[in-house]
């Protein structure tokens, strides 16, 4: 229980990923802020959470609105008193090439992707300070490696993160909060299931992994939790794949 009493704010953690890491979390005694815009899949993650005996709380908000974060932000700390865990994890994506994007759709992906995590780091991250132990874990991509057709959006958001991730541990390196990306490559989860569930483009991916096989959302559970830990206070500014081989290639 090295996270017992440990607060974590996870945003996106009414599924896939998220709630892998609110599970693995919740396995090690921290106390969860749940955050989302559903609701109702945020309670369901809070219930498998307080399953393993931790305490969750839900919050409905949206990480690209700076009203709703600051908004967020007291919600958390009457609730649960302060942050010392920050994983920002909320994404969004839309496909399509560059000459077909409306200003709209752009600003849109950037705003939940880039600013989302620029305005919940700039709520949470005084409250960490001047306590000598404090994480940010932002859900990077292997996008912000390498790319594919019809990501202009995208993998612009997610060099942009890897970026501010690389730069604000700096900010912070002396006062014991340390700051790192999670790259995943191909997970098997809900918003993958289309493609797990098409042979050729299933196919396709697999043929980009060299493990050949899709990752389990537990194992970005473990590796959330292990940097986490006290284990992990020497890991800072820097990001890591978990992606079965695809950026080694």
């Amino acid at each position: 229980m090295s996270l017992k009493d440990r607060i974590a704010v996870i945003t996106g953690a009414s599924r896939g990923l998220g709630k892998a890491m609110a599970l693995a979390l919740a396995e090690d005694g921290a106390r969860l802020a749940l955050v989302g815009r559903d609701e109702a899949q945020l309670s369901t993650t809070a219930e498998a959470v307080r399953h393993l005996g931790a305490e969750a709380e839900v919050f409905r908000a949206d990480v690209s609105d700076e009203t709703q974060v600051r908004n967020l932000e007291q919600a958390v700390l009457s609730k649960l008193g302060r942050a010392d865990i920050l994983i920002n994890n909320a994404g969004i994506n839309i496909r399509k090439r560059m000459v077909d994007f409306t200003l709209d759709e752009w600003n849109s992906i950037l705003g939940t992707n880039l600013t989302g995590v620029f305005l919940m780091c700039r709520a949470f991250v005084p409250h960490m300070r001047g306590r000598g132990y404090g994480r940010v874990i932002n859900m990077t991509s292997i996008m912000s490696h390498v790319s594919f057709p019809d990501r202009t959006a995208y993998s612009a958001s997610k060099a942009g993160l890897l970026g501010f991730t690389h730069a604000l541990a700096l900010e912070l390196a002396t006062e014991g909060i340390c700051v790192v990306g999670i790259s995943p490559g191909p997970f098997a989860t809900e918003m993958t299931l289309p493609i797990i569930n098409d042979p050729a483009r299933s196919a396709e991916f697999m043929s980009h992994t060299p493990m050949a096989r899709w990752g389990k959302p537990e194992e970005v559970g473990a590796l959330a939790r292990f940097l986490c830990s006290d284990s992990a206070a020497y890991i800072t500014g820097t990001d890591i794949l978990i992606d079965g081989g695809w950026c080694a290639q």
